[in-house]
């Protein structure tokens, strides 16, 4: 396994996941979680560039599990830490299956 046991990439950029939610706050909550549950040396929280799925924002996605979330608020983050990120129990209603690989953006989207 790599250096931490799970590694999270928060959509902070492009034209579509900033305009639909906090996505810093995302960032900073979780780092902040992770750091209280005293797990700093083995959950990484990183801000990333668009996934290419512009409208299904704000996206999360955390490895090793590739679980991709989709339209996080921050009314969810207190579950995907406590469920996800530190029990190892994905969040189903949050995740994100686009059936196809790629680029899935949404007619809508920016």
């Amino acid at each position: 396994m790599g250096q931490y046991q799970r590694h999270v990439f928060v959509c902070t950029t492009g034209s579509d996941c900033p305009t639909r939610g906090d996505v810093e706050g995302i960032v900073k909550t979780l780092r902040a979680g992770v750091v209280t549950a005293g797990k700093q040396t083995d959950i990484r929280v990183n801000k990333a560039g668009c996934f290419s799925q512009c409208g299904h924002g704000p996206m999360v996605v955390v490895y090793p599990e590739n679980v991709w979330y989709h339209g996080v608020q921050p009314g969810d983050l207190k579950e995907i830490l406590e469920s996800h990120l530190l029990d190892g129990k994905p969040v189903e209603r949050l995740v994100y299956d686009p059936g196809v690989a790629g680029a899935n953006k949404t007619p809508d989207s920016k």
